[in-house]
């Protein structure tokens, strides 16, 4: 929207457009992008980085299903690029998807060799793949993030486990194992019943890709908060995502307002406004 108004700086709430009117913009009067949030790093960047991260699997099936999933003419890589990872806790925006699993499998991928019999391959493939049913059960409006009838009838883990499935199904030879093992990390990287997953993790990879899934979202949960604080401010407000307040200590400390005080009144004043006081009392 376009608006008209007095821009002034209330002594008491701040600064604040006393509106006048509001009207469409023109179009090709502004540039969409520019209003719309968005990931830190460029998506070229992401793009080569996932490339990157997929060579380094070296079991040839999980290799073939990734291959399949991200490669350039596939569907599901066209939609996994610019697809939002939530509605609105982290990473609610174009291309959050894309970032937030990317994220999650390169750390993975990191930290699968400090802890002993981890399979780094089937941990990454797990990470990249984790979130796949949101393509399915959520929008993919930028300026309306919101649930599909599918995301809401069947909830992205069934979504994307199914996917995966037919996607595993039509690769030869497949070892069985293998699938069970992918899907499962699917089907549990929410880590709990009451948090919608329909088991929970009991493999070493399912376990690692939940509790990094799981701490990308709270940490993307805090760049959501510090891109709504004012200026000047170092908390947020109460955050469901986080459980309280968010506190940024790299921000500028706010400084203290200090009141004007208003003059003293002369002494023959204070005694005739005493006196005006003690008869209204009375």
């Amino acid at each position: 929207m376009r608006v008209c108004g007095r821009y002034t700086v209330h002594p008491r709430f701040g600064p604040q457009i006393n509106l006048r009117e509001l009207h469409e913009p023109e179009p090709g009067s502004f540039d969409l992008e520019d209003l719309l949030d968005g990931p830190a790093r460029g998506i070229e960047q992401m793009e080569r980085e996932v490339r990157e991260l997929i060579d380094t699997v070296q079991q040839p099936h999980l290799r073939a299903l990734l291959e399949r999933v991200f490669g350039e003419r596939s569907e599901l890589w066209a939609g996994y690029r610019v697809a939002p990872a939530a509605k609105y806790y982290h990473q609610a925006y174009r291309h959050g998807l894309l970032e937030h699993c990317l994220g999650v499998a390169q750390a993975v991928s990191a930290i699968s060799a400090t802890f002993g019999g981890i399979d780094r391959d089937v941990a990454v493939t797990g990470a990249l793949l984790h979130d796949i049913g949101k393509l399915e059960a959520y929008t993919d409006d930028p300026q309306c993030i919101d649930l599909t009838d599918a995301g809401r009838l069947q909830g992205e883990i069934a979504l994307g486990y199914y996917r995966i499935r037919r996607a595993i199904e039509e690769i030869d030879g497949f070892p069985r194992e293998l699938a069970l093992e992918v899907g499962h990390i699917i089907l549990s990287h929410h880590g709990t019943l009451e948090h919608g997953s329909p088991v929970v993790p009991c493999t070493r990879e399912a376990t690692l890709v939940h509790m990094i899934d799981n701490l990308g979202g709270r940490l993307g949960s805090f760049d959501r908060l510090e891109k709504e604080l004012a200026p000047g401010k170092r908390w947020s407000s109460f955050d469901r995502a986080i459980g309280g307040g968010a506190f940024f200590s790299d921000r500028a400390a706010p400084q203290e307002r200090v009141e004007p005080q208003p003059p003293a009144p002369e002494v023959g004043a204070q005694i005739a406004l005493t006196d005006v006081a003690a008869r209204e009392a009375a």
